[in-house]
C-alpha cells in the first residue's frame, strides 16, 4: 500500500512538471514587455516602484505616458487620486499603459493600495 501510494506522489510531480514545462513552451512568457517603453517604466517588484519610488516630473499641459509592470508574484495597483488614475490590481507581468497630465502646477501622490507604506512617491507638475 506504502508503495502505491509513493508511486502515484511520483506519477503526480512528472505529470505536473511536464504540464509545468509544455505551458511554459505554448504560451511563453513575454520577456521584452520592458525592452522598448516609451515615456516612464515604473517596475513594480519587491513592495517598491523601481527600486526606490522614483519622483516623476511631468510639464504643466504636456501628457507624460507611464507604463506600469508588475514583476512580482503578488498583486499591485497604481493609484493617484488627485489625477483620477487607478490602473486596478495588476497580476504578475500584467502591464497598465496611462498618461499623466494637469493643467495645474502642484505635487501628487502616487501609490499602490496594497502596499502603501512600501510603495509610494510624488509626480511633480511644473510648467
Amino acid at each position: 500500500m506504502r508503495n502505491n501510494i509513493i508511486a502515484i506522489i511520483a506519477i503526480t510531480f512528472v505529470v505536473m512538471g511536464t504540464l509545468w514545462g509544455v505551458g511554459n513552451l505554448t504560451h511563453p512568457h513575454n520577456q521584452h514587455t520592458t525592452a522598448k517603453v516609451e515615456g516612464i517604466l515604473l517596475i513594480a517588484q519587491n513592495n517598491v516602484f523601481n527600486e526606490t519610488n522614483p519622483d516623476i516630473y511631468v510639464k504643466t499641459n504636456i501628457p507624460k505616458k507611464i507604463v506600469v509592470v508588475n514583476k512580482d508574484f503578488v498583486r499591485h495597483d497604481f493609484i493617484v487620486n488627485e489625477l483620477n488614475v487607478n490602473t486596478a490590481y495588476l497580476s504578475s507581468e500584467q502591464v497598465f499603459t496611462t498618461a499623466i497630465a494637469s493643467k495645474n502646477q502642484g505635487i501628487f501622490e502616487y501609490y499602490c493600495s496594497l502596499h502603501p507604506s512600501t510603495m509610494h512617491g510624488k509626480i511633480i507638475v511644473k510648467s
